[in-house]
């Protein structure tokens, strides 16, 4: 039933970018092209983490991940919102490697009302308060209240590992709430 969601949520992202480039053709003005606005980095001062963020987007139906190589980075979900903008903006990092724990490893220690900030490429820094934290098993993973309800969610692996499936069994999600829209750095 996510799935299917999600899947619409792609298909209108997609209708309403046809559209939006349907109406920029022929206006008769050069335009300068602006760069998008990207997610650069994350920081939750409480667990000590200042990462930087890539780009993820989603292939087969499958959301990508951070590359193993990179464990001190995490992932912003590009079909996501701009952290700092209204809307549900996914934010994933891998909790360990195989032989060192990686950026989100402490994420199951975040607590209600911590700070969250993300910083955007064009300067602005978006701030979340935390609302909750839940551990769910990843066959009754909240896809709904995960993209598409608004707030920041940050998004790792926990619980047991399972050495059959070399996953592990469940999903750490942080929910978090703007307080600070992106606003210029002071």
């Amino acid at each position: 039933m996510g799935e299917s969601r999600w899947s619409r949520i792609i298909v209108a992202g997609v209708i309403t970018g046809a559209v939006l480039v349907a109406f920029n053709r022929g206006g008769g003005q050069e335009r300068a092209e602006v760069p998008p606005v990207v997610p650069s980095r994350i920081e939750i001062p409480s667990l000590g983490i200042e990462a930087p963020l890539m780009k993820l987007g989603v292939k087969g139906g499958e959301i990508e991940l951070p590359p193993y190589e990179k464990p001190d980075h995490a992932g912003w979900v590009k079909d996501s919102v701009v952290p700092g903008d209204p809307g549900p903006a996914v934010i994933l990092g891998h909790v360990d490697t195989k032989t060192d724990p990686a950026v989100f490893y402490r994420l199951k220690e975040m607590r209600e009302g911590q700070a969250i900030k993300v910083v955007r490429s064009d300067g602005k820094v978006a701030q979340y308060r935390v609302d909750s934290i839940e551990q769910v098993s990843k066959h009754d993973f909240p896809a709904d209240k995960v993209y598409l309800e608004d707030g920041l969610r940050l998004i790792t692996c926990g619980g047991k590992f399972d050495w059959d499936e070399n996953e592990y069994d469940d999903n750490v999600i942080v929910y978090a709430t703007l307080v600070k829209p992106a606003d210029p750095k002071a």
